[in-house]
């Protein structure tokens, strides 16, 4: 019960922590290989896990791209940001799928451990990437464009912690 609920815990605490990454990357899937094989399906429609949760990575894009205002003249910078998206969730994928693949009842503590890890890594890797695509986007930006940025992301923030919370 207490490694059930401690893990529930620490799953939380990384989902709050991250939520803004979501807005902007693949669904945050940084949880232990027996977790990873309790939220993903194993039917064919599962394929591609970050389109199984509702949203399309596609579908972030361009809402994203609605929401923060994009002009014609950002559209090169914008492109990277969209394609660092679609890298991240492309990578999340594939891990996703190469861990689904392994058996959950044969996995050790350490391998749990290190299942997580890689999650954590893959996430952070992925968050560096977007962070410097965005940074050149955000520095593009009209001081009006900066605020409402900002503001989206404020409020992504705020909805994803009352969920989640």
């Amino acid at each position: 019960m207490y490694h059930s609920t401690r893990r529930t815990g620490i799953t939380l605490s990384l989902t709050r922590s991250v939520a803004f990454v979501a807005l902007m990357s693949a669904p945050l899937v940084a949880l232990p290989l027996t977790l990873v094989h309790a939220q993903t399906s194993p039917t064919p429609a599962a394929a591609n896990p970050s389109e199984t949760k509702g949203e399309t990575v596609e579908q972030r894009i361009t809402k994203l791209h609605a929401d923060l205002k994009i002009t014609p003249d950002q559209e090169a910078k914008w492109n990277a940001v969209a394609q660092a998206m679609r890298d991240n969730a492309a990578n999340m994928d594939k891990l996703v799928a190469e861990k689904h693949q392994q058996a959950p009842q044969n996995m050790t503590a350490v391998d749990d451990l290190k299942t997580y890890q890689q999650f954590a890594q893959a996430h952070v890797d992925g968050l560096k990437n977007l962070t410097s695509a965005f940074s050149s986007l955000y520095n593009a930006m009209s001081d009006e464009q900066k605020k409402n940025a900002d503001q989206v992301f404020a409020n992504f923030r705020r909805t994803s912690e009352g969920h989640n919370g």
